[in-house]
């Protein structure tokens, strides 16, 4: 239970991150990670991303002290890495972006996946 309890508090800050880059400094993180820096009004939607990281992983980082409590966040967060690697696979095939620029993040999604797949706490008996 250890090891689910500090993957959930990093996958959880590693969110947070995210979120804050997207919400305080999007044309700045985009171009240091090799992404063309969008037009402005673009922000606006990077803002409500922003908040879904910013969410999810303070909510990551509330779990962690119960994650057997806490299953269905855990398997939404599964579901939500899944989802990216797909999409990262598919515009990387489809020539939308290169893999200098995606295989970091799908690396990132491939561990995340494995771990907390590996790591998930056992259902509790009623």
């Amino acid at each position: 239970m250890r090891k689910t309890i500090w993957l959930l508090r990093l996958v959880g800050t590693i969110q947070v991150v995210l979120g804050g880059m997207y919400l305080f400094a999007p044309a700045f993180f985009l171009a240091s990670i090799g992404h063309s820096v969008p037009q402005q009004d673009i922000y606006y939607p990077l803002s409500m991303l922003a908040s879904r990281f910013l969410g999810y992983g303070a909510a990551l980082l509330y779990i962690s002290n119960e994650p057997i409590r806490y299953r269905l966040w855990i398997q939404v967060m599964i579901l939500i890495q899944l989802i990216d690697l797909l999409a990262g696979i598919y515009y990387t095939a489809t020539d939308v972006v290169s893999l200098s620029i995606s295989a970091f993040p799908m690396f990132n999604a491939g561990w995340i996946i494995l771990f907390l797949s590996i790591w998930m706490p056992k259902k509790e008996l009623a």
